[in-house]
């Protein structure tokens, strides 16, 4: 997988972007929440149908640059010492570092307690909190998951061939062309209703590849509230 970054003037405006290729048949253009913007290309593809295609979407791109914006900048990263909030399903949480024999992680009345014998190593700290959202993330995501299946007439069809969770810098998911469901791990911090939008989100494109009229109809037809939902991942995780 390569990536280079190019420039297309569009009208006054100049739309910077990654290409990343990848042995795919299609291009697909995505605004990143940081409102960087991705085009994932075949291996062949020339630049001038990257560029032809980007022109097409451009006032998109554009909208949805506008939209991720308006959170920028994001939080700081999180420097896992104790009195820091983090976040768990959408609340808030402080962090609490326990001294103990044993190394785990709770929630506890309003709190993420860690237990450690190395309280004062916040890269101890930083390991074990990560592990816990992990372990949080494989029980959890399987469960919204079938809820979401829920939401569409002959749901099995709509069944993605597996579940892959993994910390990744920019997207909150993805569906692979051989219909496996990937999910960011920071997901796990976001509300519920959040977290069903984007697999929500993602299971149309079971049945729709692309973001064309086709996609969004599908989208509104089972969750008719998903721009709220959407409004609300991004603002409780800038």
């Amino acid at each position: 997988m390569t990536a280079d970054v190019h420039r297309l003037e569009y009208g006054k405006q100049e739309i910077v972007y990654r290409v990343v290729r990848r042995p795919r048949a299609t291009l697909e253009i995505a605004v990143e929440p940081d409102a960087s913007v991705v085009v994932a290309a075949p291996m062949d593809a020339p630049l001038e149908a990257i560029e032809a295609k980007l022109k097409k979407r451009a006032a998109w791109v554009m909208r949805q640059q506008r939209y991720f914006s308006q959170f920028l900048p994001r939080t700081p990263e999180r420097r896992y010492i104790a009195g820091e909030t983090h976040l768990y399903l959408g609340r808030q949480y402080r962090l609490k570092v326990v001294l103990h024999v044993q190394e785990t992680v709770k929630l506890l009345r309003g709190f993420i307690v860690v237990q450690t014998h190395r309280p004062n190593r916040a890269e101890i700290t930083r390991e074990l909190v990560d592990t816990w959202y992990r372990q949080r993330a494989h029980i959890k995501f399987p469960e919204r998951l079938e809820a979401c299946l829920g939401r569409f007439p002959n749901s099995e069809t709509f069944r993605p061939k597996g579940l892959i969770i993994r910390q990744i810098k920019q997207r909150w998911g993805s569906m692979s062309p051989s219909g496996r469901l990937l999910l960011n791990l920071r997901l796990i911090q976001a509300p519920v209703d959040a977290i069903d939008y984007v697999i929500t989100h993602e299971l149309c494109h079971m049945a729709e590849p692309h973001h064309g009229p086709a996609f969004f109809e599908l989208l509104e037809k089972v969750m008719p509230d998903w721009e709220r939902r959407k409004h609300r991942l991004e603002r409780a995780m800038a």
